[in-house]
């Protein structure tokens, strides 16, 4: 019923080295994982900036360029208001 120490402590050191080895093949897991959904915000974020903010900034450029080729002309000067 009782065992010797050494033959107790023996096991349980075994049982602690497999939960010790699981551990750290899940923590492996979970950095691979962690790992993945960084590049994927990464990439979310730079396809943000190319789709919504480059065409915002690029938009006071063109603007005036396509509104005269609409015929809207000079906006300064309202012929109406003179």
């Amino acid at each position: 019923m009782n065992e010797p120490f050494d033959t107790t402590q023996g096991g349980q050191l075994d049982r602690i080295e497999l939960k010790l080895a699981e551990l750290q093949g899940k923590v492996e897991e979970t950095y691979a994982s962690v790992d993945k959904m960084r590049k994927y915000m990464l990439w979310t974020a730079i396809i943000t900036v190319a789709v919504i903010i480059i065409p915002i900034l690029i938009l006071p450029l063109f603007l005036p360029a396509f509104l005269s080729s609409q015929g809207v002309g000079n906006l300064n000067s309202v012929q109406g208001l003179q």
